[in-house]
């Protein structure tokens, strides 16, 4: 409590309030965040440490190499040759060949079959575990838009992904307006959007809304219950991808949403946000940038070991609960990375899946 209360001093800002409440988020970090030995046959996902903002991460598994036999792995790149058996994407390292299983699917938009996917759409290829050159899932051009509406027009939205980011346009497809304004009744300035969708020329073509949005603008998220009773083991809630176009090639991470204001969020800096007062809709203990986190998609029993390597500034005022395999007790806990998503099963036209949140070693 008082080492708590010493680093929120020297938060500018800072009130007594504050310090209370920052203290109270890392008991409940303490509390909440046992570390566990990973079970046998669970994925240890190593974090690449070369690329900036991620963290080498320990093996939690008993034999790693086992361990990563059930992760899947997202290889992405423009397509230059397809076929019904195989693909080539090339980038600038040069090009790839993967062969496709008997029942391999693609998605562009819609469902189709993978010999339908032409050269030249960006390709996010999912390679299948310990199988280093065979692919069973495509998704072509798949762009994603998530934060707070800006502007707007009949057909057209600029939305804001957080201070770090070039606002981002979104085009309502004509074909997906009705079902999209089903789950999206409120276009317009300061209300929350979060579309999938084809991305052309720098323009997301928004074909799914992935949840209903919440009823309140960003600018007045409800506040949220404080946690009372018995404290849990692990966080269960929703876990989400953010596009990768702004990414290192293939990172391995997750964005938290409750990033220790005295580490520093770069997001609410420069949004000028005091530290720890940011809207949120719920309570999550504070971890730094670089903590290990083990995430664990409960609709594929898949899990790994990620590093926290951002704040989600977007994710933290969203109220929705996934239902991809079933409904999850919380709202967005967790914002992967586009390749952490497919490591784990994720599929990429849902949005989301179930997870559970415990600290990694």
């Amino acid at each position: 409590m008082e080492s708590a209360a010493v680093c929120c001093d020297r938060c500018p800002g800072a009130t007594v309030a504050d310090t209370s409440h920052f203290a109270r988020r890392r008991l409940l970090k303490a509390a909440v965040f046992q570390p566990q030995p990973g079970p046998a046959g669970v994925a240890v996902a190593p974090g690449p440490a070369h690329l900036p903002g991620t963290a080498a991460v320990a093996p939690t598994a008993p034999d790693a190499r086992l361990a990563d036999r059930h992760l899947y792995r997202a290889v992405t790149g423009s397509i230059t040759d397809i076929s019904p058996h195989f693909i080539t994407i090339g980038d600038a390292a040069g090009e790839r060949r993967f062969a496709l299983t008997a029942d391999a699917t693609a998605w562009r938009g819609e469902p189709l079959m993978p010999s339908a996917l032409t050269p030249g759409d960006e390709a996010v290829i999912r390679i299948m575990p310990s199988q280093s050159a065979i692919a069973d899932r495509i998704w072509a051009n798949i762009g994603r838009v998530c934060g707070v509406i800006v502007k707007s027009d009949s057909e057209r939205l600029l939305v804001s992904e957080g201070a770090m980011k070039p606002p981002r346009e979104v085009v309502i497809s004509p074909l997906a307006s009705v079902r999209i304004r089903v789950k999206l009744p409120n276009l317009r300035p300061g209300y929350l959007v979060d579309i999938i969708g084809v991305r052309r020329r720098g323009v997301l073509h928004g074909l799914i809304a992935t949840s209903p949005q919440p009823p309140y603008r960003s600018d007045h998220v409800p506040p949220h219950d404080q946690v009372g009773g018995r404290l849990p083991e692990a966080i269960t809630g929703s876990a989400v991808w953010h596009d990768s176009a702004d990414e290192p090639y293939g990172v391995l991470g997750v964005f938290y949403p409750a990033v220790d204001p005295a580490g520093g969020c770069a997001e609410d800096a420069a949004a000028r946000i005091t530290p720890g007062q940011a809207q949120t809709y719920r309570e999550l203990p504070f971890l730094a940038i670089g903590s290990a986190l083990h995430v664990r998609n409960e609709c594929t029993n898949i899990g790994c070991t990620l590093p926290v390597t951002g704040c989600a500034p977007a994710a933290r005022l969203f109220n929705d609960h996934c239902i991809a395999c079933k409904t999850s007790p919380r709202g967005r806990i967790a914002d992967l990375t586009l390749a952490s998503f497919v490591a784990l099963g994720g599929q990429l036209e849902q949005g989301c899946f179930y997870a559970t949140l415990t600290i990694g070693r």
